[in-house]
């Protein structure tokens, strides 16, 4: 009963003084070793999005848009699984995806600020359905770029980086 009891004490001890473990462990490519869900774009400007990984599935549609930004869900040798903003996906080649990121808005005519502030100056407007180049992001700002224009807009209006993602 002793020993019982030392172990007991032994595991209390050691659980309330070990360091806090994180509660999920992040996933991880099989082939890259990089974190997924990850966000890329299409680098070309026509893929075709196949129902499994190998040129042998059948081809359910193609993707016809450079730079549209795309979720990646898993890997199988050269083939990631992607998905767009709508949840629609299938296999790609990774030679069609960049690591160039890119966002979607979501907003109409949304405003590009200056400055990460909601009082600053617009610099410009874009419209819903914009892809933008991705540059740096806080908790709740991502700087972008489109069209020759440059400004900062909230997160929370973007599809194409994640809620608690930080850029330099």
């Amino acid at each position: 009963m002793f020993p019982f009891r030392f172990h007991g004490v032994f595991l209390a001890l050691t659980l309330m003084l070990s360091p806090a473990l994180p509660t999920f462990a992040q996933q991880v490519g099989s082939v890259t070793s990089l974190p997924l869900p990850r966000f890329v774009s299409m680098k070309a400007a026509e893929g075709n999005v196949r129902r499994g990984p190998s040129l042998s599935h059948r081809i359910d549609w193609v993707f016809k848009r450079r730079d549209m930004p795309l979720r990646i869900t898993a890997e199988h040798g050269h083939w990631r699984r992607v998905e767009d903003r709508d949840g629609m996906g299938g296999w790609v080649h990774y030679s069609l995806l960049s690591g160039n990121r890119t966002v979607l808005v979501e907003q109409d005519m949304l405003e590009l600020l200056v400055r990460p502030d909601p009082r600053a100056q617009v610099a410009a407007a874009l419209e819903s359905g914009v892809v933008a180049k991705l540059g740096s992001c806080t908790l709740e700002w991502c700087e972008l770029r489109s069209g020759g224009f440059k400004g900062w807009a909230p997160k929370a209006r973007l599809w194409g980086v994640g809620p608690q993602e930080l850029r330099d």
